[in-house]
């Protein structure tokens, strides 16, 4: 099986790309710059068949797919800055990368017959309720541009493709990029005293376990929409920056332990209004996995910790 993955340079595709590798598949990663520019970490995307393009330009993206022929393209790539796409300079270059990007891949896919994996959000959902959204609810409102741009990415897959996984996820984290985990350490390291949201509820989603459910979907033809992250149990920002500071002290890392840092919990409305607007329910409803025979990921709380270990062993 040969699979063209976009957004190599970020933290699914990263990940993407390595799974891939373990299991013996053809790989060829892109991403717009002119060679590989994610995480020099040693790991097998870092030596695999790249191309440099841009999801934009419609004529090279059809030439590209038509000559490397893959059996699937896994869409990685995105514009995620939420905030920043509020920006009116920045409107016209979000929906050109999340939505006609998506539709020239798509496009592409339709010419050669290729299956089509797309990375979505709950965001294209309006947050509101405390109930597990499903991934084949149909009652989109997206509350920011950039939940608008990744439904209509969504739309333009599944109106031209029948060969097509629409995956959501949610509070994203892996080694090759920024996350919350990352900015939660480094800013507990030089403050004593932090404030955490704690009425936005969801599940945190790492990307190496994402990796790895995404590859047994292409070896399927089980299409359709589907919603992953970590399972674990549902949980605010708040309870996650707890865990990971609780994690990280347990690690050897006392500058994170409760005698040191103390974490208050508060309301969106306390923290301050952020330029885009944030789901409050965030809660995926990922039973359809295993219905369709998936394996799950594993708890978010295990993910943590392989991750905390991963990023240290990184460090040194």
């Amino acid at each position: 099986m040969k699979v063209f993955v976009t957004g190599v340079a970020g933290q699914l595709g990263h990940d993407v790309m390595n799974n891939l590798a373990a299991r013996g598949y053809e790989g060829i990663g892109t991403d717009i710059a002119p060679q590989y520019s994610g995480a020099d970490d040693g790991t097998a995307v870092t030596t695999m068949p790249y191309v440099q393009l841009d999801i934009t330009d419609r004529k090279n993206v059809e030439k590209t797919i038509m000559q490397l022929d893959p059996d699937v393209v896994v869409h990685c790539a995105a514009w995620t800055a939420v905030d920043l796409a509020e920006d009116d300079d920045k409107k016209d270059k979000v929906k050109a990368i999340n939505v006609d990007g998506t539709k020239n891949i798509a496009d592409a896919c339709k010419k050669i017959d290729a299956k089509m994996v797309y990375i979505s959000t709950d965001y294209v959902f309006n947050g509101k309720g405390d109930e597990p959204w499903k991934p084949d609810c149909k009652d989109y409102a997206p509350l920011n541009v950039y939940g608008q741009t990744k439904l209509d990415g969504e739309l333009a897959v599944s109106g031209t493709l029948d060969k097509y996984f629409i995956v959501r996820i949610a509070w994203v984290f892996g080694v090759n990029g920024k996350n919350f985990i990352k900015t939660m350490l480094n800013v507990g390291k030089t403050h004593d005293k932090l404030t955490v949201v704690n009425d936005q509820i969801g599940t945190p989603t790492y990307t190496y376990d994402l990796s790895r459910l995404l590859v047994d979907m292409i070896e399927t033809d089980k299409y359709g929409y589907y919603h992953a992250t970590n399972e674990g149990g549902y949980i605010s920002w708040y309870d996650f920056t707890k865990e990971i500071f609780k994690q990280a002290s347990e690690l050897g890392h006392k500058e994170y332990s409760d005698d040191r840092i103390t974490v208050s919990p508060v309301t969106t409305e306390e923290y301050g209004v952020s330029k885009a607007a944030r789901p409050f329910n965030s809660r995926l409803d990922k039973s359809k996995l295993v219905e369709n025979g998936f394996t799950p990921l594993p708890t978010w709380q295990d993910a943590l910790h392989r991750y905390l270990q991963e990023i240290e062993r990184k460090d040194n």
